[in-house]
């Protein structure tokens, strides 16, 4: 009864959905990165490799107020966006961005890290039978990495599904609309100390789920 209330059904519903698009966003931006990082070399480098890790050291309070002054209605591309009626903060939006930025880092580390430990011969011996660039990708390159690919996505969705502080920060708490199940559980905490409990023994759950999945594909 405590996990079938309106109002947790609402939550986790939304954090399901937020979370599968943020894995989404963070496998179609995060595979180019990786690949860009483990199989190229250029000026800057170390730089998109330091923002890219930023989430895994920053707290995420701070990761959510990044993106206020940066996605709010008076922050750096905030205000310019309003002007053609793009409202991104305290929207689900922001709820989908707040989970992409802290979960990127566990697709782009997995990824980079397996291209490395595979080196290049496999890609360097099917260049040398004649296969062009983009094949080399698509027939080596891809399904070389596709366990390390879907370990990361499935940590990916576990850190998009447990976020907090940068959600609350940048999206806030609205039912339906903002509120995900880690900010239900925080509030239920004061109201509704046993649906808070059952709502964290469901957490729990699904992130031992999760990293069974992540254990089983890597």
């Amino acid at each position: 009864a405590l996990l079938t209330s309106p109002s947790s059904q609402a939550a986790l519903w939304l954090s399901l959905k937020t979370s599968t698009i943020a894995t989404i966003l963070c496998v179609l931006f995060g595979v180019p990165i990786a690949l860009l990082l483990a199989r190229t070399t250029f000026p800057g480098q170390n730089v998109l490799r330091s923002l890219v890790l930023l989430p895994l050291v920053l707290p995420p309070v701070v990761a959510g107020i990044a993106l206020l002054y940066t996605f709010g209605r008076r922050g750096l591309l905030g205000g310019r966006l309003e002007v053609l009626g793009i409202q991104i903060a305290f929207s689900t939006t922001a709820v989908i961005m707040a989970q992409t930025f802290v979960a990127m880092p566990f697709l782009v580390v997995s990824l980079e890290g397996a291209l490395r430990t595979f080196g290049q011969r496999y890609e360097a011996i099917a260049a040398t039978l004649g296969a062009r660039p983009s094949t080399v990708l698509r027939r080596v390159t891809i399904p070389m990495m596709l366990p390390a690919l879907a370990s990361g996505a499935i940590l990916s969705f576990a850190r998009a599904l447990g976020e907090f502080g940068a959600t609350i920060t940048f999206a806030g708490s609205l039912e339906g609309k903002t509120r995900t199940l880690p900010l239900e559980i925080y509030l239920q905490r004061e109201t509704d100390p046993d649906a808070a409990i059952a709502l964290s023994l469901l957490l729990i759950l699904v992130a031992v789920l999760v990293i069974g999945l992540a254990r089983r594909s890597s």
